[in-house]
C-alpha cells in the first residue's frame, strides 16, 4: 500500500535550514528506507515565505499570495511517497523519521491506487 505523507515541523523548535550534518542523516535514512523499499518519492521544501506562492480561490476568484506569510502557524516542510504494508507500518515509519527530522508532525494518509 502506497502511503502520501507531508512533514509539518515544529517552527518553535525546528525553524532553521538543516546543517550539513543533518542533511547527511537525512541522506541516510532515505537510502535506508530505500533499500527497505519504503521510500518512493518525496523531497523537502525551501521555506516558504522566502520561495512559496499561494494560490487561493474564494467566491470564483483566484489570487496569489506571496510570502512572507506571518501569520501562517504551520508550514509544510517536506513530503513524501512512501510504500508500507499497513497502517502501523506507515506510523512506525512516520516515528522514524521524526527521530531525524526533529520536532514537528508527519500527517500520512492512505493513498488510493484504485483511482487514477
Amino acid at each position: 500500500m502506497k502511503y502520501f505523507s507531508i512533514y509539518v515541523p515544529n517552527l518553535q523548535t525546528n525553524d532553521a535550514l538543516p546543517t550539513p550534518e543533518k542533511q547527511a542523516t537525512m541522506q541516510k535514512f532515505v537510502g535506508e528506507a530505500l533499500a527497505r523499499g519504503e521510500f518512493v518519492s518525496g523531497g523537502g521544501f525551501l521555506p516558504l515565505a522566502q520561495t512559496g506562492t499561494v494560490v487561493r480561490r474564494t467566491n470564483g476568484t483566484s489570487h496569489v499570495i506571496d510570502g512572507p506569510y506571518v501569520e501562517s502557524k504551520e508550514l509544510v516542510g517536506g513530503f513524501a511517497i512512501l510504500n508500507y504494508d499497513s497502517r502501523q507500518a506507515a506510523i512506525e515509519g512516520a516515528k522514524r523519521f521524526l527521530e531525524v527530522a526533529g520536532d514537528g508532525e508527519c500527517i500520512t494518509y492512505q493513498i488510493d491506487e484504485g483511482s487514477h
